[in-house]
Order: structure tokens, then C-alpha cells, then sequence
């Protein structure tokens, strides 16, 4: 597995051993992730300074997209093979940017990964502003403090590949570096302005202690573009409106009745929840709404 991307260079991780690879040129211009499995020839006796060479890259699981902003064609690949996104967000210092974490929840679920929200710094603010606005999407949520281990946070990371992402200065490396310790992974202070200083640079892959668990760390993002994304990928996580869907006609954004969306029959019929179906549409208008 890759577990981290530098510079050309893959540190991957072959029979427990930690080994610096590069790119075979059979590969071509396919792209190599964190998370990624490959397979790789050399010398596989983890001897330092050794370099092995990747030669395939095996089919992945899951894939992790975002573009620039909303109208950038260009899909980058985040991580590869994460079954799990954890969302960190901050409810006080700064306080939280629910367009980002909408915006985040529509990446995870369209990707297949299933997303946990994590509340930060409770000791600030209370959580059940935050709380209330997600309950509908039955995802799960976790309220952290500074100075306290986050102990449920630990427990659902347990046998997963989690990737953990979150605007600036909301405390998300202070937990990667409470969950692995030794990690040190730079963490830095909220300006003046409330917005978070960029601190880790670099995405990677870190071993749970004492778990078969992963955890991944990424830098700090500022926007999460989903110009990939439409609203009928968004549809299969929403098994409950799925079916009513497809009484729309062809193209429908999913949005308003007025458009001619039959979502509002169908919820009217007992087939969901109005709850539900708001929930939904905050979802596929967050693809344009200000982060």
C-alpha cells in the first residue's frame, strides 16, 4: 500500500516493511495515490536506501475526487481504497462552515465512503446547533473537547481506512496526533480573522497503535469543488427518494416542484419524509451555494 507521495517518490508499505518505490515507465501517466495498492520488484529486503519499483496498480475500491471550484473539468484524486471520511469541523475559533461540510458529505457519499461528522473544540460552543442540522441524513457524529481523549471518535476509526478532512484551524492534525502518537503532525493557531492558518502539507497514511486501523491526514482545504458531481449520483445514497426519482423527466435537478421535480409526490404519498427531501435538496444546492 502507499501510504505516503513525495516529490515522485512512493513510500509504501510491502509485508510490514516501510520501502521508498518509483514509477515504473510501463505506467505511463497513470496517476498513484495514498491508499493506492501496487504491486512492486526489486530488492524487497527493506534495506535503507533501497528502491523498489511499482509495476501495477491494482483496481481501487474507492476514489476520492475534488476540483478547484465548480468549474474546473479537472478532477484531483485525493486518496484511494478510504472506506471512511471523517469531517472535522469546529464549533467555535472558527466556527463552522456548514457549506464546506455539505459540500464534503455529498464528496463522501457519492464516493462511496461512509462519512462521520466530527465536532470539534465543545468546550467553546455546544454542539446542538450543528447536531440538529445533520440529523436527518443518519450519519453518524461525534462531539470532541480540548484537554479530553477523544474516545468514540477511536472507537469508530476501529478496522477502518479513514480520511479525515476539514477546513484550517479546526483541530483536525491535534487529533490525528492525539489518535497516533508520535505522529507530529504541524498544527498551527487561528488568526485574527478566524480563519485557520494552513498547516500539514502533505497527504498520508498512519497506522492506528494497537489496530488495524488507518487513519489519513490531508492539508487543510479552503474549498472542495464538485463540478464532478451531479444530482443523480448524489441519488443512491438516498435509497428513500430514489425510486420516486425516477418519476422525474430526463435532467431533473431534483430542486423544486415549480421545475417539475415529483419528489414532493412522492414524499406526500409516505414514501420519505419532507425532512428527508430538504435534506437532500441542501445537499445538491450546496454543489453551487457559497462554502
Amino acid at each position: 500500500m502507499v501510504f505516503a507521495v513525495d516529490r515522485g517518490r512512493y513510500a509504501v508499505l510491502v509485508n510490514g516493511m516501510e520501502m521508498t518505490a518509483m514509477r515504473a515507465r510501463e505506467l505511463g501517466r497513470k496517476g498513484i495515490t495514498v491508499g493506492d495498492r501496487v504491486s512492486v520488484v526489486g530488492d524487497l529486503s527493506g534495506r535503507p536506501d533501497n528502491l523498489v519499483r511499482i509495476v501495477r496498480l491494482q483496481e481501487r475500491e474507492t476514489v476520492l475526487r475534488r476540483t478547484a471550484d465548480d468549474t474546473d473539468p479537472f478532477e484531483r484524486v485525493i486518496v484511494a481504497n478510504a472506506d471512511q471520511m471523517v469531517i472535522v469541523a469546529s464549533l467555535a475559533d472558527p466556527p463552522p462552515r456548514y457549506g464546506l461540510i455539505d459540500r464534503c458529505l455529498v464528496a463522501a457519499l457519492t464516493a462511496g465512503l461512509e462519512p462521520v461528522l466530527c465536532l470539534t473544540k465543545s468546550d467553546l460552543a455546544p454542539p446542538g446547533n450543528a447536531l440538529v442540522r445533520y440529523e436527518q441524513l443518519d450519519i453518524a457524529a461525534v462531539v470532541t473537547r480540548r484537554g479530553k481523549d477523544p474516545g468514540e471518535l477511536r472507537a469508530r476509526l476501529h478496522g477502518h481506512m479513514s480520511v479525515f478532512v476539514g477546513h484550517s484551524g479546526v483541530g483536525k492534525s491535534t487529533l490525528i496526533n492525539t489518535l497516533v502518537p508520535g505522529t507530529n503532525r504541524a498544527t498551527g493557531v487561528v488568526s485574527a480573522i478566524g480563519k485557520g492558518q494552513h498547516t500539514s502539507s502533505s497527504v498520508v497514511a498512519l497506522r492506528l497503535p494497537h489496530d488495524d486501523g488507518w487513519v489519513i491526514d490531508t492539508p487543510g482545504v479552503r474549498s472542495f469543488g464538485l463540478a464532478h458531481v451531479t444530482a443523480d449520483d448524489l441519488l443512491w445514497a438516498f435509497p428513500d427518494l430514489e425510486d420516486g426519482a425516477n418519476q422525474c423527466p430526463p435532467g431533473c435537478e431534483h430542486l423544486s416542484a415549480d421545475a417539475g421535480c415529483r419528489l414532493d409526490d412522492w414524499v406526500a404519498t409516505g414514501h420519505s419524509t419532507r425532512e428527508r427531501l430538504e435534506a437532500f435538496r441542501r445537499l445538491i444546492s450546496s454543489r453551487s451555494a457559497p462554502e
